[in-house]
């Protein structure tokens, strides 16, 4: 057996020549590109325009609730079933899979949150040519067409989508593998070929005709120089740097092309580091859904990430649409443009030639295995888009408040002295924070859910003391365990054969932090049952209530695999790894999640911090966007990264502030917690060899203005509180792009470096070195816009000129609405609970405005059972009032509106206030 040194070396290199270099960048060569990937490389080659699929009408099924359709590949007569449902809210869903596969192709559990209801589907027309359907709403039709096939929906004149419009549908069907020079249909293989041909023949109106290939065996015949180079291309059999593929079910991807007329802007699909508006991959790569952990990202390319959420939002002045596709394997996303790279002289001169040319987009999603399963969300606004993909996947966590408060972490504080030192830090200095965290070094030997026996003696002493202080803490708790005797976890998970299995059945090992690890199988329940049962108190040594968690690494990450994950023929159970990659981190945040939630007896909401996400991770609490630097790039790439995952759900999104590699300024840290201060999740973190960079260490004045910008977050927190709230009952994001609230409005349609909280602040951050001046478009025609720190009043539909100091965050309230701030900052939020609300009233050209205040006790699920006050603000005719939004809603709170901030108000001569059938005269001010 090789030497712990022996088989970590290249690890330790790897690591070692990092620091020494001083290099922080990432290698790309440990990651595929498209050709590097052969299922990639196999659909992309397809030639447009000459689909081999044609529907077989004949064999056509119409339920009230489901169409299905058989199609047939005219090249090699195998049979897929295509089924079509009308969903509630607008939606229709496409699956197409295998008529007959020679075994299930995986399709994803556990991400819808139920299995969701249909509507009447009805037949309108039908013909040699094809079929038409009624969608019962709006006058929307699909359209399928027989040969080949193709399916549109349409509403009145306007085709909204098309499918397969580009003859790009490609469906890889499972297949018995042919030896490289031949092979003898052993008696167990004819029987499985008498299988396929029963299968045919039950299926195929003319088996004689459609499926010739299928009738008889085939026996020692040659395999052709076309076969031979297939098996090279990677279908049986793939290679990539020193790790091979083995793919024991052979060739298996799914794609298929969506058009999308009158369409030049799509967004979504993260995570990737780049623009909010989606680009047009013709020249380069296509954009990669596939869980990795990579070493401080390159910025602006289509590269995985952490994340992967195979959500695109499609936008005009007209409408917004949805296409959700709903694979967990390695997927790759086309897009191109008819539009892409004309120069705005170029589209006006072709309406000034009468040129008739409808912009138009086209998306191709290539996976590597499992089936089409498509949800085509139609709008027709923003607003409902959310909700249809919301009714789908679920709402964002409704988060303890205490969350959405400051973070302090880096990799690592040293010891519990280290963490008192800073938790005082703060105090001396002034600066409010909710939680401190602990990295992987505050473990035993990376062990996790232990703790260093001589750093973190008494972690219950260290947490009590946080306590005392109505502050918290994280600790990381990662997905990959140190395969050691002597570690119960380790232990446990072996015994009851929870780990993941490699191909030849024995427990899939890796090297990641701890050295040699196991990876448990979170895609299964009981697994993820007792993984949740690991932090109740009695089990997880030194934790308390105050105690919440971290998953990171969960892509999972694997030091010592194919690009730094796990090899896709390991199993789980009779899956491959292949077929559910994108799902892992899912599962962690999952069953953690319910661990939190399990210690308390279901009282507790959990707090757990993911940075591997798929779909409906949103349900499960916070992401951020990984090991960024301290670039300003960096920081500026935070925006659309967060910008882009709210648009699929994900709205708990922040990025490292600071950046986590590399030594920012003190220009840089100032302006990243500017920006930080106005974004969901706000934390600052750091790498293990960075200088330390607490709020305090870089000098007296960088303090106060770091000081400010934190205090303007606790403000706030009533305000970003009620935005969760809200995005929690209706899917809708709290960070949004200006778009979403003025989706007529051209000009707001690739903005990415300013953004909305909500519909009512405004906020474009300084991300550029030494700026003097920021220019921030102000949406809204007969709108206007308040400065929050000067109250200076601008109209909207304009590019407005900011001059800016070191002490500047362009922060605007709309006019027409009311946001609730708590002005009194204390050292976390626990310790403002009871403390006034001050209500900032802006009012707009017609003397406005309307706003809620949401209050519950902020850290339990009673608001389940109606333990909250919703109560909605209006001010109209120089009176204010306020309504209760939900009258069977019973909560008591020592808070009350202690002041009232009107802007745009002209001088009062009184101000009263009747409550209670009493009327009082107000002390005011102007």
């Amino acid at each position: 057996m090789a030497t712990f040194t022996e088989r970590m070396g290249p690890v330790l290199l790897f690591w070692l020549g990092l620091c020494l270099s001083g290099t922080w960048a990432v290698d790309k060569g440990n990651f595929k590109t498209c050709d590097q990937s052969a299922f990639c490389k196999r659909q992309r080659a397809i030639t447009p325009g000459e689909s081999p699929y044609r529907a077989l009408l004949e064999t056509m099924e119409l339920t009230n609730t489901k169409l299905t359709l058989q199609l047939i590949n005219d090249n090699n007569k195998v049979r897929l079933l295509l089924e079509l449902y009308r969903l509630q809210g607008n939606i229709t869903r496409v699956k197409i899979n295998e008529l007959k596969p020679l075994k299930p192709r995986y399709e994803v559990p556990d991400v819808l949150i139920r299995e969701p209801p249909t509507e009447p589907l009805s037949l309108l027309s039908q013909d040699e040519n094809g079929v038409v359907l009624s969608l019962g709403a709006e006058s929307q039709r699909v359209i399928v067409s027989a040969r080949p096939f193709r399916l549109d929906i349409v509403e009145g004149r306007d085709v909204l989508m098309s499918l397969n419009s580009r003859g790009l549908l490609g469906f890889e069907h499972l297949r018995m593998r042919k030896d490289t020079f031949s092979y003898k249909v052993t008696s167990t293989v004819a029987s499985v070929w008498d299988n396929i041909k029963r299968v045919f023949s039950s299926s195929q109106a003319d088996p004689e005709a459609d499926n010739k290939e299928a009738t008889d065996p085939p026996s020692q015949v040659e395999t052709t120089k076309e076969e031979e180079e297939k098996v090279e291309d990677g279908m049986w059999e793939e290679t990539f740097k020193s790790h091979t593929d083995s793919k024991p079910n052979g060739p298996s991807a799914v794609s298929l092309d969506f058009s999308l007329p009158g369409v030049e802007h799509v967004y979504g699909i993260p995570e990737h580091a780049d623009t909010l508006k989606l680009k047009t991959t013709d020249s380069g790569d296509p954009y990669r859904l596939y869980n990795l952990d990579v070493f401080q990202y390159e910025l602006y390319n289509p590269m995985a990430l952490y994340g992967s959420v195979p959500v695109m939002l499609a936008h005009n002045a007209q409408r917004t649409t949805g296409i959700f596709w709903l694979n967990a394997a390695e997927t790759w996303v086309d897009i191109s443009s008819n539009t892409a790279g004309k120069t705005v002289f170029g589209k006006m001169l072709d309406y000034v030639q009468g040129s008739s040319e409808t912009p138009q987009t086209d998306v191709r999603w290539i996976s590597e295995s499992g089936i089409i399963d498509v949800f085509l969300m139609l709008g027709p606004t923003p607003r409902e888009v959310f909700s249809q993909y919301a009714s789908l996947t679920g709402t964002q966590a409704f988060p303890p408040l205490a969350s959405l408060g400051y973070h302090q972490c880096r990799w690592n504080y040293n010891d519990q002295e280290d963490v008192r030192a800073v938790d005082a830090g703060f105090d001396e200095h002034d600066i409010p924070y909710d939680f401190i965290w602990l990295d992987i070094e505050h473990t035993d030997g990376k062990r996790y859910f232990t703790w260093d026996p001589h750093k973190f003696a008494s972690p219950k002493e260290m947490l009590q003391g946080l306590m005392d202080k109505k502050r918290k803490m994280v600790a990381i708790v990662d997905p990959h365990i140190k395969v050691d005797t002597n570690y119960k976890i380790h232990n446990e998970i072996r015994s009851r054969g929870f780990y993941i299995k490699n191909k030849d059945g024995a427990d899939y090992e890796g090297w990641c932090w701890p050295g040699s690890a196991g990876y448990p199988d979170f895609t299964r329940p009981d697994m993820r049952a007792w993984w949740a049962g690991q932090f109740a108190y009695d089990q997880y040594e030194g934790s308390m209530e105050n105690l919440y968690t971290w998953n990171d690494m969960n892509e999972p990450s694997v030091f010592n695999g194919p690009e730094v994950t796990m090899h896709k023929d390991a199993l789980h159970g009779s899956w491959e790894h292949r077929d559910m990659h994108n799902l892992y981190g899912f599962y962690v945040q999952m069953a953690t999640a319910q661990g939190l939630i399990e210690r308390s007896g279901g009282v507790e909401r959990p707090f757990v911090l993911t940075r591997a996400v798929f779909a409906g991770s949103q349900r499960l609490g916070a992401v951020w966007t990984g090991d960024n630097a301290a670039e300003w790039d960096h920081l500026k790439i935070s925006i659309p990264m967060c910008l882009s995952l709210g648009l699929v759900g994900i709205s708990f999104c922040g990025a490292d502030v600071g950046g986590f590699f590399k030594s920012p300024s003190s220009e840089l840290l100032v302006r990243w917690y500017q920006t930080g201060a106005y974004q969901p999740f706000f934390r600052a973190h750091a790498h293990l060899d960075t200088p330390r960079r607490e709020p305090w260490l870089f000098g007296p004045e960088n303090t106060a203005l770091i000081r400010e910008a934190v205090r303007q977050r606790y403000t706030f927190l009533p305000y970003w509180y009620q935005l969760f709230y809200h995005a929690y009952q209706t899917g809708e994001p709290v960070m949004r792009p200006l778009w979403v609230e003025y989706p007529q409005d051209p000009a707001t349609f690739a903005l990415d470096d300013e953004f909305l909280l909500g519909r009512d602040l405004l906020v474009h951050p300084v991300t550029e070195e030494g700026a003097r001046g920021v220019t921030a478009y102000l949406p809204g025609k007969d709108e206007v816009w308040f400065d929050i720190h000067t109250f200076q009043k601008h109209n909207g539909v304009q590019n407005l000129y900011i001059p800016v100091t070191m002490s500047s965050i362009p922060v605007f309230q709309r006019g027409g609405s009311i946001i609730p701030r708590k002005l009194r900052v204390r050292r976390s939020s626990a310790c403002m609970e009871d403390d006034p609300y001050t209500l900032y009233v802006a009012l707009d050209n017609r003397r406005t405005a309307e706003g809620e205040l949401y209050i519950d006790d902020g850290h339990t699920f009673n608001f389940e059972k109606r333990e909250f006050i919703h109560r909605k603000f209006s001010f109209t005719n120089n009176v204010l009032s306020s309504v209760n939004l939900e009258p069977d809603a019973q909560f008591t709170t020592k808070s009350w509106v202690e002041r009232i901030i009107i802007l745009g108000a002209s001088k009062p001569s009184k101000i009263t206030l009747r409550t209670a059938g009493k009327l009082l005269v107000l002390l005011f001010t102007i």
